[in-house]
């Protein structure tokens, strides 16, 4: 699912949340501009976060369990944001449904449910991003 509906007080935090990161996102792009590594735009993303004074952390491991067996070799989320948001970092050309299948999959296997997928290469970053959403609760 996509795009959360509806706004109760209860998605008043992911919603500001969500907006303070797609701000700070807009900095960075507009300091930077497309065009570069995708690990570049997480650091200056993790750097912006920290200088509003939002909580993130980066390169979280995420676990896979698959029938109650952990297995071997798990992902790394880009971003944490406040230990309810996850952040995807992407520099293409554009959002390929892969990109899509990729942050609902970590959404999925995490106890998360809202997740930002941002492509910095986009020369709007409006154009480069999107809001999953896996509980409508959000």
């Amino acid at each position: 699912m996509t795009e959360g509906a509806g706004k109760s007080r209860g998605t008043e935090p992911i919603n500001a949340l969500t907006h303070a990161v797609i701000g700070a996102a807009i900095e960075v792009h507009q300091v930077l501009g497309p065009g570069l590594l995708e690990s570049l735009y997480e650091r200056a993303l993790c750097h912006e976060l920290t200088l509003r004074g939002i909580p993130h952390e980066r390169q979280v491991s995420l676990p896979v369990r698959y029938k109650g067996e952990l297995i071997e070799g798990s992902f790394r989320l880009d971003l944490v944001v406040a230990s309810t948001l996850i952040v995807e970092i992407k520099a293409a050309d554009r959002i390929l449904p892969i990109h899509e299948a990729q942050l609902l999959s970590y959404l999925k296997l995490s106890t998360l449910h809202v997740g930002l997928l941002i492509n910095f290469h986009a020369i709007r970053i409006k154009d480069g991003l999107k809001r999953f959403v896996l509980n409508p609760r959000f």
